[in-house]
């Protein structure tokens, strides 16, 4: 069963497990309508356009193919946990819950009851099979400026152990190649940038708009605890933010924290941006068993991001401690934290969400 989104991506890996001699199954995901988001186009990620388009490459290439209804989970399991966390002060990220709780939980049963052997999607990324310890690895793409093994740290033993990435070994270019020489009519088409459900990027509005709360105004303070100007609501800023404060001074400031309790935010100067430790939670490790002494690492704490060195130590079996050698750009609580290994460069050790850095 391959997920396919209408994408060329997913188009791509359908064409090429066909021709590897799979059976396959292509199925879209229904996760909202568009009056649902507010969305006035109807090319967004999950749309009836975008299903349409998987279905026309599903006609092409001769597999069938069906619509599933996913909406409630997707709206109780991402929409709703994004909502909420944004309100505790938190920066969520969707992208990781829709894989963890949609394509690799509810897809994932859902091909299993229809008797698949493997759930295959269009992501860039890699497994393999650790032949010492008989373990599944999460691997990075070769494209590594598509790599998108960061998003996929959650995955488990069982799901590894059933998961086809067909697209690990190419490039980006390649396969928009190979779309185009199958005549696919998505060869082309342009890859979203947003979230899937707020395409317009203004979160706070979204925010606003689902719950019917404005987020109300409060206090910026400095890191003493004086307050320095207003703010417009908590859900406006993110961690590291300097655009868009609206503070009339000649310093340059950042948003360095969100207390939900007070409805204040903290901002800074750059120079107290950085942090040496943080502590992640819901820690799923994924290349080993669980460590009893402190491992070398490189850690990423944005997607895409350059990885830093670090030393990690669980502290119990989902909760990962992380000492960068070098202080890092804050890490704003709520987004993953995955850590690679270093003797293998392309092996994803495991991932959390990040729950504290060491100055709060």
């Amino acid at each position: 069963m391959i997920a396919m989104s209408g994408g060329v991506d997913s188009s791509v890996a359908a064409h090429l497990l066909c021709e590897q001699g799979y059976a396959c199954i292509g199925v879209t995901m229904k996760l909202f309508e568009n009056d649902d988001i507010g969305a006035e186009s109807n090319d967004v990620c999950c749309s009836l356009s975008s299903s349409l388009d998987a279905r026309r490459v599903a006609d092409k290439i001769g597999i069938p193919h069906y619509t599933f209804n996913f909406s409630r989970d997707f709206d109780e399991r991402v929409i709703g946990k994004f909502v909420r966390e944004y309100e505790l002060g938190r920066t969520p990220n969707p992208c990781v819950d829709c894989n963890r709780f949609l394509k690799f939980e509810r897809l994932f049963l859902t091909a299993r009851q229809a008797g698949c052997d493997f759930i295959a999607t269009g992501h860039y990324a890699g497994v393999g099979l650790d032949g010492q310890s008989g373990r599944y690895l999460l691997k990075k793409a070769l494209d590594k400026a598509k790599d998108q093994s960061y998003v996929l740290y959650m995955l488990t033993q069982e799901q590894l152990a059933r998961t086809l990435f067909p697209l690990g070994g190419m490039r980006k270019s390649e396969v928009r190649e190979v779309a185009s020489a199958y005549g696919f009519a998505n060869a082309q088409k342009p890859e979203s940038q947003d979230i899937c459900f707020v395409p317009d990027g203004r979160y706070a509005d979204f925010i606003e708009r689902r719950t019917g709360r404005k987020s109300e105004p409060g206090d910026f303070i400095d890191e003493s605890g004086r307050a320095i100007g207003r703010h417009k609501g908590l859900i406006r800023y993110t961690i590291g933010q300097r655009r868009r404060l609206g503070i009339a001074r000649p310093e340059r400031f950042f948003v360095r924290g969100k207390n939900p309790l007070d409805n204040t935010v903290t901002l800074c100067g750059e120079e107290s941006l950085c942090s040496k430790t943080l502590v992640a939670e819901d820690f799923n490790t994924i290349s080993c068993e669980i460590p009893d002494a402190p491992l070398r690492v490189r850690a990423m704490t944005r997607y895409r991001q350059r990885e830093c060195l670090a030393t990690a130590v669980w502290t119990s079996q989902d909760r990962v401690v992380v000492t960068f050698d070098e202080p890092q750009r804050l890490a704003a609580p709520g987004q993953a934290v995955v850590l690679y290994e270093t003797g293998r460069e392309d092996v994803v050790l495991g991932g959390g969400t990040v729950s504290a850095t060491d100055d709060d």
